[in-house]
Parts: structure tokens; C-alpha cells; sequence
């Protein structure tokens, strides 16, 4: 069985890719990673929408590597030329929306674990757990199940990376943000514009640098991504609301940067969550040392995964790429 494990890939890849599996709706696509468990006899478990399962020769004893990616998708968007939803293969391409993110790296890590799910003499256990909620760093995924897994040691993360070894991951917050002004007319010099005072606070995200630079993730990055203001043309508007995308790297807390906002600028701010830190793993740790003799190229990650919610050391790695992922008409070679 096990020389066959890639036409089997593709097939479950592409029955997870004919099922919509949109964040909060993904329980088809549990439903269909239980059957194929069960196909094999595999035993699983299920919570929500995430299901995970252990290796056969299970030793509490041994240390345990979680192997981990999501199943739920974005939307389609509205470049779409195929349905998102028909997982053809055309040029060595196999077209379809999941297949680049995360369908590829899912499938590519049931497979390992497949492969070593009867082994009796591992030096470490192995855990699966196929996750939800991946695309709206949603309570519903990796968090709702990480108590009912058996103590988990170390994970690799399946995104797409062009099987570049992700070491460290860029943490997110993002803030919402008000600046606030008084109403007035716009013909006479009455009111205070709020759009005025917020660009005072957004010339400063636009040029402020965090001094400190991570070795592996680089410089901390604030985007202001929104901005809403005013209802009527002959208004001074008296608030300006805007949403500033920041971008964390291992050497700053979020709680240190959202200081450093607040001590900045004259707008009201509030976090959304300060959930997703930055992680990682140190470059001498076993996965690392491993995926250097692999010939793996090791780096820092802009983008943020389930990384961000697992407590423990960690890399990111499948095949596919990033720059694909959301994009329309979404494949995976």
C-alpha cells in the first residue's frame, strides 16, 4: 500500500476540493477525512469540526509530534474563470479553491502519517489533526481541541511554503482605531475634522520603525488597511475610524507594541485580539537540524498560521505557494 500513497493524495485532495469548506462550514470535509480514516481503520476523534487521531503504538512515554493543517477555505473571489468547486487536472495542474491552501500540504501530511501510523519502533508518537477555522484565526480550530490532545512536543504546520522550512512566524494585531473631532459645517470655520487629526496618527504608522530587528522575521510592519469617515459632503466629520494591520516579530511582544501605538498617537485604539504571537522554533532544534540536512531552505514567515495559536516549538512547511493562496482560479501542481 504504501508505494501507492500519492495517487491516494491526489484523490482525497481532490473529493475535500469538491466539497465546500468554508470557515465555520466545514464539517463535510470532516465528515469525508473521518471516512477515509475509517476506510483504513483508523480510529479517530472529532470535536466541532476538527478531527485528529494517534498512531497505532502510542507510548505516552516517547515524545509526540503533532502534524497539523486546516481544511476550511476562503470564498471564491470574483476573478474566478473555473468552478472553484470541479478539482480537474489540466498540465500537471490540479485546479480548484483549497488545493494550493491548504489542500496540498493537508493531504501531503495525512499521508505521512499514514504511512507511519502501524510502525511499532518509532522514537516519537505521531498526532493528525485536520483543523477548522484556520482562515479567520477562529476559536473553533486548534484552540477547541488542544487540551484533548495527548501532550504534543513539537508540530510541523502544513501551509504552503515551496517546502521551504518556515522556522518563525510572523505574529498579527490588529487594531481599530478613532479619531475623534467635532461635527461643523464645511462652508464656515466650524468643527474639528477628524480626518485631519487621523492623518496626523496614520503619517506616523506610515513612517514609524520599531528599532529592534528579528534575525530570522525582520522588521515589525504596520499597514493601515481601512478607513471610514464622514456622511455627507457639507459635514466636517467628527470621527474618522480606521484599521491598522500590524505585523509582529519574535523580539516584541504584542502587548509592547500596542504600548507603543497608544504612547503615539492621539486616536483611540483598540486591539482585537492579542492571540496570535509570533512562534517558532530555535535553528538547533531536532525539526530544524532535519530539515537543514534535507537541504531545506529555512526561513522567517510574513504570513500567519495556526502557528500563532500552538504553544509549543514549531515549523511551517508543504508543498504549494503562499503567493497562490486566495488567488482566483487557485491551483497546486
Amino acid at each position: 500500500m504504501k508505494e501507492h500513497l500519492f495517487p491516494i493524495a491526489v484523490e482525497l485532495l481532490q473529493q475535500l476540493i469538491s466539497v465546500p469548506s468554508f470557515s465555520k462550514e466545514e464539517n463535510k470535509t470532516a465528515s469525508l477525512i473521518e471516512s477515509f480514516f475509517k476506510h483504513y481503520e483508523i480510529e479517530t476523534s472529532r470535536k466541532g469540526n476538527n478531527v485528529w487521531t494517534k498512531n497505532k503504538f502510542f507510548d505516552p512515554a516517547k515524545p509526540t509530534i503533532l502534524l497539523n493543517s486546516h481544511h476550511d477555505t476562503v470564498k471564491p473571489n470574483s476573478g474566478y474563470t473555473r468552478d472553484p468547486f470541479s478539482p480537474l487536472i489540466e498540465d500537471g495542474k490540479l485546479y480548484g479553491l483549497g488545493s494550493n491552501d491548504a489542500g496540498g500540504p493537508l493531504v501531503s501530511l495525512i499521508l505521512t502519517y499514514f504511512y507511519f501510523y502501524g510502525e511499532r519502533n518509532l522514537k516519537y508518537n505521531l498526532v493528525f489533526a485536520a483543523t477548522a477555522e484556520e482562515e479567520i484565526s477562529g476559536t473553533g480550530g486548534i484552540e477547541l481541541i488542544w487540551n484533548e490532545l495527548p501532550k504534543i512536543d513539537f508540530a510541523i504546520v502544513g501551509e504552503p511554503t515551496l517546502m521551504d522550512m518556515a522556522i518563525a512566524e510572523k505574529g498579527l494585531l490588529v487594531l481599530d482605531c478613532v479619531a475623534k473631532g467635532k461635527a461643523g459645517h464645511a462652508a464656515r470655520e466650524e468643527g474639528v475634522n477628524a480626518i485631519y487629526e487621523a492623518l496626523t496618527d496614520i503619517g506616523w504608522l506610515r513612517t514609524y520603525q520599531f528599532p529592534k530587528i528579528s534575525s530570522t522575521l525582520g522588521k515589525v510592519k504596520m499597514s493601515v488597511t481601512m478607513i471610514n469617515a464622514g456622511q455627507a459632503h457639507n459635514q466636517v466629520p467628527p470621527e474618522c475610524k480606521f484599521t491598522v494591520d500590524c505585523r509582529a516579530t519574535d523580539v516584541y511582544s504584542l502587548e509592547e507594541i500596542l504600548d507603543t501605538v497608544k504612547q503615539n498617537v492621539k486616536c483611540d485604539v483598540t486591539p482585537r485580539s492579542l492571540r496570535l504571537r509570533p512562534s517558532g522554533i530555535e535553528e538547533n532544534h531536532p525539526l530544524a537540524l532535519a530539515g537543514k540536512k534535507l537541504g531545506f531552505n529555512l526561513y522567517g514567515s510574513p504570513t500567519t498560521s495556526d502557528q500563532a495559536l500552538i504553544p509549543v516549538p514549531s515549523v511551517k512547511i508543504g508543498p504549494g505557494d503562499s503567493a497562490r493562496s486566495h488567488s482566483a482560479d487557485e491551483f497546486i501542481y
